[in-house]
């Protein structure tokens, strides 16, 4: 096949906050993933656990949004401040029934963000909450002046405000935030956000609005309606942001299968899956196209990723699962599409960061693995703020078993603002290799880096064997004279990072 880059059109920028991440107080993301305090003998700085930390500065991990997910909208944030012997406990009562001590809360969460040198995006509650309480805790938050909030801010030894880069107007709304209908959720939605305020206007806040469960375009089309109704001034500090939440189910949502053990038509069944992403992003951009013409209201695509069932032996609750090669195609197949509709797409977040579903991180007491999701997102950090350039496969073949049927490769090709370009390759067939042939309209570029992230199918990292699947040096490859392209065997399923630079630069 043929991969054509026209390195002289450029399509739009990839927004960083594509490559966002979710941390819920959902079994042991935070406490034991994230955060062990700092009495624990695991070492830490300020209760964060350094070698979580360094891995995910490694991967220039944009934003991170916290508390939750269903979560949010039954967490009171009040309870998550002051000294820590004293803070209300609680059941959590999404995440496996156990006993939520809220020694992890809005102090914490800014050092994490701060320690990680990340945006923050904080969603608050409707669900449970009233406008006050949400109100109050924009104003503990980011209020530089004199207020019962900001004092008690100051009481709780934090003399600066934070910066809250978004704020999500609750969460899942459609279900378990408060099993709403889409026009009453809008209407709240028009009201809760009225109390967002921004009080310094050098420190805007991006306000995001909570849209649909997958396909359920009705959602979208009726919150949309409903926001805009008597809003002349919808986009400006009304609306930034629409959420959409996909999880990839290969078995269906009762059953999901297991995270490890497939046959070769649940791979092709999975990654068919991972590709209905496109028709997601395509779908609810067009409705948000009737409103929104100019795109100025950003697709933030805030839960994504793999949901399977949980590994044997563990709480039901806590949603932890091992991750694969197959995984890391999913998630290969899923920054591509964002990439390439980036136009509309301002940022996601992968659920979730350690511990909990398709999770970039895992820890056993001290010891930490990245999983084969998380090189991927190391290849894929190039991506982070570059300009989209337009490029196209030709003569691809479709691969898959029975039914499902799947693109042999799929591609995203961007140039940052040194003047490099980065192409991305995932090459979903199991048992072949892959031979691309890849030009560009101007010429003159020299291979500077390749990497690979691939095995069998099942292949994945253990606190046994922690290395089995990583990002490896790529060589298959052969330069074309004159710096005018190159012909590469990518290797059955695999993720391939090529970056190019100008000859003579």
């Amino acid at each position: 096949m043929r991969l054509y880059i026209n390195n002289k059109k450029e399509m739009g920028r990839i927004a960083p906050e594509i490559y966002g991440h979710f941390s819920e107080h959902l079994g042991r993301c935070i406490y034991e993933g994230i955060y062990v305090g700092e009495d624990s003998a695991i070492p830490n700085e300020k209760g964060m656990r350094c070698d979580v930390v360094q891995a995910l500065k490694e991967i220039q991990v944009p934003v991170l949004r916290w508390p939750g997910g269903c979560f949010a909208d039954e967490y009171h944030w009040k309870d998550g401040i002051g000294p820590k012997e004293k803070r209300k406990r609680m059941v959590n009562t999404h995440w496996g029934g156990v006993v939520e001590d809220n020694s992890f809360g809005t102090h914490e969460f800014f050092e994490l963000a701060k320690q990680l040198g990340c945006k923050t995006y904080v969603n608050g509650n409707v669900g449970s909450g009233t406008v006050q309480e949400m109100s109050e805790w924009v104003e503990y938050m980011t209020f530089n002046g004199v207020s019962p909030m900001a004092d008690l801010r100051k009481e709780n030894g934090q003399e600066e405000p934070w910066r809250v880069d978004y704020f999500g107007v609750g969460n899942e709304n459609w279900g378990c935030g408060g099993n709403m209908r889409p026009s009453y959720y809008a209407d709240l939605y028009r009201r809760y956000q009225t109390y967002v305020r921004v009080y310094d206007p050098k420190k805007p806040i991006q306000k995001i609005c909570g849209g649909a469960n997958v396909a359920d375009y009705h959602w979208t089309k009726t919150v949309l309606d409903t926001c805009f109704d008597h809003t002349p001034e919808a986009l400006h500090g009304f609306m930034d942001g629409l959420s959409l939440h996909y999880y990839v189910h290969p078995e269906g949502w009762e059953v999901k299968g297991s995270a490890t053990e497939f046959d070769e038509e649940v791979w092709y069944k999975t990654l068919s899956k991972a590709l209905y992403m496109e028709e997601l992003v395509e779908r609810h951009g067009a409705i948000m196209d009737q409103y929104d013409p100019e795109k100025k209201i950003g697709m933030v695509v805030d839960e994504w990723g793999t949901w399977y069932t949980v590994e044997p032996g563990t709480n039901p609750g806590f949603l932890y699962q091992q991750n694969t090669v197959r995984d890391a195609l999913v998630a290969g197949i899923t920054l591509n599409i964002f990439n390439k509709h980036c136009d509309r797409v301002k940022m996601a977040c992968l659920a979730q960061m350690v511990n909990v579903l398709q999770s970039v991180l895992l820890t056993e007491g001290d010891q930490m693995i990245k999983t084969p999701t998380y090189h991927v997102f190391h290849q894929y950090r190039y991506h982070q703020g570059a300009t989209l350039l337009s490029s196209s496969l030709v003569d691809e073949k479709e691969v898959g078993c029975g039914e499902w049927k799947v693109p042999e490769v799929t591609e995203a090709v961007s140039e940052d603002e040194e003047g490099f370009i980065t192409i991305t390759l995932n090459h979903l067939a199991t048992d072949e290799e892959a031979f691309v042939d890849v030009s560009l309209a101007e010429g003159g570029y020299k291979v500077m880096e390749a990497t690979v992230v691939g095995g069998e199918m099942h292949a994945h990292n253990t606190f046994e064997e922690p290395e089995a699947v990583t990002e490896k040096p790529f060589d298959n490859y052969t330069e074309k004279a004159y710096g005018k392209g190159l012909s590469l065997t990518l290797p059955p399923s695999s993720v391939t990072l090529l970056r190019l630079q100008k000859i003579g630069d």
